[in-house]
């Protein structure tokens, strides 16, 4: 079987759904390739040769071009993240290079994102379109040529991609429509976060039927070893298996080793929570399996970070990371509550190697708070950001601006708040308030299509309190963001591998 990973995401660290599924497979003696198009359609977009020779050639496109190799070297090398500044002039260059590798295609491709200026992602006629026409792609010279010597060297019965984020959708598809072309008897499977999401949506239509043999929702492993016909309880899956990906090639100054200790949420509470909307049960994996994988990845993959891949990570598996350290670095999702305020159990969590945790405060209105059942008190919130301070842990905090309870006067106190923790948040993530297309109060709300296509997971609404999304955004750019300290904080972020990359400069977090 091969699997492919599309472009384009982060290219800071392995894929860990292919991953998880190929170490299935080989334990059940299935041969099996992984294919990074991501990563290696990137890279073969960076190099010089591959740069459109319309591309306007300014200065900073020069410069960009000229410095690719040391950019790429750079930010695989562990005394570069010391400084802030040069990570960011290197990225930027690195970025700039990669738009105008893309030019000419009607695609604006970046280091985090792809955008077509006429195919949107959200319409199954649009991806129909990208399979049609695969050779329109930026990322056809590479994908037309690594393919078919792939597909020749393995003869593999069987394609899988894995799709998990919008911006792969399209060159999923093109990528799909080639392989149709070239290899019409080969089996084509598709799964991933995305497709789960698309297919668990109550207006799921399934428009590829004929260029897809198989969508598949949920965990891909179980599905795919029962499609190569074995009994999917047979034997312990065992853990990924990242041997198969190329470790040493990726953006990061170092393996950094991804895993999911489960899925789904375990307070799967809040409203317009699209794990709730979509169904998602929680499945957590045993604590001590959790440990004892973690331990033989990084014993395998040496990972300069470990990257925890949970909605939030569990209190159980909290106490045993802080019990049975892994020996490395490591970050993730965590939920705010009386465990966090315990500056004992955050000065252990920090010894066990816990540089970052990621916390969704989401509101700094105590009534907004309860409207979304986040099931948190505000003196709670502020009591963990100076406990995780003091322990020397950076907090990654996440708001939410728009949401149905919402107010300008909301919004107003968020900013307060922010800037009243300034000193103990060391980066921000603000994000607009979407309305899952699937959840119980879009029926209620729901004003039509938010984005105008049959496969949108969000709809528009109408505001309860005529807060609407205008108004939000002016808020937050004539506002919000020009506060001094909440400024101080968004200069922090990583540009474009934002929270992936931010645990390398959480040690400036003093």
């Amino acid at each position: 079987m091969l699997l492919i990973y599309p472009p384009v995401s982060k290219a800071c660290e392995p894929p860990a759904g292919v991953a998880k599924i190929a170490g299935v497979l080989r334990r059940h003696g299935v041969r099996c390739r992984v294919l990074d198009a991501n990563l290696e359609g990137m890279l073969h977009l960076l190099d010089r040769r591959s740069a459109s020779s319309t591309a306007p050639y300014n200065t900073w496109t020069r410069r960009a071009f000229r410095n690719v190799s040391s950019n790429l070297a750079s930010l695989r090398e562990p005394s570069f993240y010391r400084g802030l500044d040069r990570y960011k002039k290197a990225v930027h260059e690195v970025n700039r290079a990669l738009e105008v590798s893309a030019g000419g295609t009607g695609a604006m491709v970046s280091l985090a994102n792809f955008h077509h200026r006429d195919l949107s992602p959200v319409r199954s006629d649009d991806l129909l379109h990208a399979a049609e026409r695969p050779e329109d792609n930026p990322f056809y010279p590479y994908f037309s040529s690594r393919l078919p010597a792939l597909l020749e060297e393995e003869q593999p019965p069987l394609i899988g991609l894995s799709l998990n984020y919008l911006n792969q959708a399209l060159c999923a598809f093109a990528i799909i429509g080639f392989l149709r072309g070239e290899f019409p008897g080969v089996r084509i499977m598709l799964g991933g976060g995305l497709v789960t999401s698309w297919m668990r949506n109550r207006f799921w239509k399934d428009p590829f039927a004929g260029l897809v043999d198989r969508c598949i929702a949920g965990p891909g492993e179980y599905q795919v070893l029962s499609l190569m016909g074995y009994d999917k309880e047979a034997e312990d899956p065992g853990t990924p298996e990242y041997g198969v990906l190329p470790l040493h090639d990726y953006l990061a100054p170092g393996t950094i080793l991804p895993y999911s200790a489960s899925s789904g949420c375990y307070w799967n509470r809040c409203s317009f929570c699209p794990e709730r909307a979509e169904g998602n049960s929680y499945t957590p994996v045993p604590v001590d399996r959790a440990l004892r994988d973690i331990s033989s990845l990084a014993g395998a993959t040496k990972p300069v970070l470990l990257h925890l891949l949970d909605n939030s990570l569990s209190v159980g598996l909290l106490k045993g990371l802080a019990e049975n350290p892994p020996g490395v670095p490591w970050y993730g999702f965590a939920r705010i509550g009386r465990e966090l305020i315990d500056g004992d159990f955050c000065r252990a969590l920090r010894r066990s190697g816990c540089v970052m945790l990621k916390l969704g405060v989401e509101s700094g209105d105590q009534e907004v708070l309860d409207a979304l059942q986040k099931g948190i008190e505000l003196d709670t919130v502020s009591r963990t950001l100076k406990a995780l301070r003091e322990a020397g842990i950076a907090a990654y905090v996440y708001l939410l601006f728009g949401t149905p309870a919402e107010t300008l006067s909301s919004a107003r106190k968020t900013l307060a708040f922010t800037a009243r923790h300034a000193e103990e948040i060391r980066f921000l993530n603000c994000a607009l308030f979407n309305m899952p297309v699937s959840g119980h109060e879009a029926r209620e709300m729901a004003t039509g299509a938010f984005y105008e296509g049959d496969l949108a997971l969000y709809t528009g609404f109408s505001h309860p309190k005529r807060w609407d999304r205008g108004q939000v955004r002016r808020f937050l750019e004539a506002e919000f963001k020009r506060d001094k300290a909440v400024a101080a904080i968004l200069k922090n972020d990583p540009p474009f591998f934002t929270s992936n990359h931010a645990a390398f400069f959480s040690g400036e977090n003093k």
